[in-house]
């Protein structure tokens, strides 16, 4: 494909927001196929892998000049509800307002899908080799833990990822803004998933004879308990670099001030202090957990027995189940019953070295960015990867107003138009320069 007829990064993303992958179901194949056409046009050859013929995958190859192992380029097409959200603008039909690119998955994660596409396309179109091959992934059901995803291909096709030391996804590249400084955020490590029941029992009885202090009533303290505090604080590795990274750059007393967020003593209130950033701060040096579904009753004259309540729970790097149990308990007392319902164990962080290219590669590009290592508080395709022996690194390179990253999951997802082809320009640098 000469490189004139190569579509914009913009062009990729309006299309592939206008399929509808809502997840669950997914049925992300007409959104593959259509990657898939993009590429054979332009001469690659390209596997399509799934466990249904409607949960589909994409693996497609840049050859490199085999001075060093291949790379993994990999990002998933499938997103979240919009179910119950209000949009401004429809969330499938990518338009462009205002300079922006509107619709769900422009920021999580079609448009890195869009961007390492057209960056690959317009390597092979100008004759670029990267040092080794670019193993590009377009991948189903990341939203929902990857069974017919990245956890089908690692499990049932490893053979394609041979060789593979390091790969780049999402979870990291993007910019925000502290104290009038821009960051950008590059992801060496993420939290593990670690579910939570809690049951909580009491005496049961007749609807029309109020009862103290039972189930509902414990309930309520539980939660107000799970809303006022927080699990202990742990300053690990990539964490103490992040804020060291970002406090060094920012002027008295700001730098000093966020140096405290390290002294554990002070960490939760300097927390507090620091607002909306604050509370995303606080995900990287927790523990967490989040009530979410809460069941109990079955009669409205019946005072129930018995209530669970399901915790969104989420480890730091090295923290394991029983971790989370002990401060739980240590919280909430010995009378609720505390059970771990899911565990996913996290990758090891990444390598600092990489970390370092990558970092002068965001320094190049804007001389007025910062790069700071980060520790991502939810959970990406990563972990998968890892049980091939593969470190991931969150670098999709994205510059958006710090608003918008309340619109990921949630109303009026956007993307700014500009940022589609800067973003594209990096990742074709970053394929020169990257080695695995």
């Amino acid at each position: 494909m000469p490189e004139k007829t190569i579509p914009s990064p913009l062009e990729v993303l309006q299309t592939l927001v206008r399929f509808d992958t809502t997840n669950p179901p997914g049925n992300e194949a007409a959104c593959i196929h259509y990657l898939d056409g993009l590429f054979k046009q332009a001469g690659f050859s390209t596997t399509i892998l799934g466990k249904t013929p409607e949960r589909l995958n994409l693996i497609t190859r840049l050859p490199g000049r085999g001075e060093a192992p291949p790379v993994v380029w990999q990002a998933h097409v499938d997103v979240v509800t919009t179910e119950g959200q209000t949009w401004q603008h429809p969330p499938f039909s990518g338009e462009v307002v205002d300079g922006y690119l509107w619709g769900r998955g422009t920021l999580d994660d079609k448009g890195a899908a869009a961007m390492m596409a057209v960056a690959l396309l317009r390597a092979k179109a100008q004759g670029i080799r990267p040092p080794g091959d670019i193993i590009f992934t377009a991948l189903a059901d990341e939203e929902v833990g990857g069974e017919y995803g990245a956890k089908f291909l690692v499990e049932q096709h490893p053979e394609h990822f041979e060789g593979v030391r390091f790969a780049i996804g999402e979870g990291g590249g993007v910019s925000v803004t502290v104290g009038g400084k821009k960051f950008y955020v590059i992801m060496l490590a993420e939290k593990q998933i670690c579910s939570v029941q809690l049951t909580i029992r009491g005496r049961a009885g007749h609807g029309s004879v109020p009862q103290r202090g039972q189930a509902m009533a414990k309930l309520a303290r539980v939660l107000d308990t799970l809303n006022r505090k927080s699990l202990p604080v742990h300053v690990t590795p990539v964490a103490r670099a992040m804020i060291a990274g970002i406090s060094e750059a920012l002027p008295f007393p700001q730098n000093v001030a966020l140096r405290q967020l390290l002294n554990p003593a002070l960490t939760d209130r300097v927390l507090s202090l620091l607002g909306e950033k604050g509370a995303q701060l606080s995900a990287s040096l927790h523990n967490t957990v989040s009530p979410t579904i809460v069941r109990g009753g079955e009669k409205i004259n019946v005072i129930p027995g018995e209530i669970t309540l399901e915790l969104d729970g989420r480890l730091l790097p090295g923290f394991t189940p029983n971790d989370m149990t002990r401060e739980l308990r240590t919280l909430l007392g010995d009378e609720i019953e505390i059970a771990v319902t899911r565990y996913e164990p996290g990758p090891q962080p990444a390598d600092m070295e990489r970390y370092h290219v990558l970092a002068d590669i965001v320094r190049k590009a804007d001389p007025e960015g910062i790069p700071v290592p980060y520790l991502v508080s939810g959970v990406t395709d990563a972990r998968h990867f890892a049980k091939l022996g593969i470190q991931s690194y969150g670098f999709i390179p994205t510059q958006i107003p710090d608003e918008l990253i309340k619109t990921i999951h949630a109303a009026d997802e956007r993307i700014p138009v500009a940022t589609i082809e800067w973003g594209t320009q990096v990742l074709l640098e970053t394929l020169q320069r990257f080695k695995g």
